[in-house]
């Protein structure tokens, strides 16, 4: 089988800005932990909803080794 492919990267990079008096690490990285459990859970389920109207694309997650707070890949296959 023949098989072409194409990679296109959508990256967040979070940041949090502290005033002049921050100790560091006071809060236990709670901002990150919002993304975690709020913001990045709705994106992901926000992309694949838009992906399913797409119906001759099949979507689905994929792991090259990377922790998924770190990456996810969204796989887009489509078949001819």
């Amino acid at each position: 089988m023949y098989q072409e492919d194409k990679t296109f990267t959508l990256r967040f990079s979070l940041e949090a800005k502290f005033s002049e008096d921050y100790e560091g690490d006071d809060d236990d990285y709670v901002w990150a932990q919002n993304w975690e459990r709020h913001i990045k859970p709705d994106l992901i389920k926000t992309v694949f909803e838009s992906l399913r109207r797409m119906p001759e694309w099949k979507a689905y997650t994929r792991n090259r080794g990377k922790s998924p707070d770190d990456e996810i890949e969204i796989v887009l296959e489509r078949n001819y």
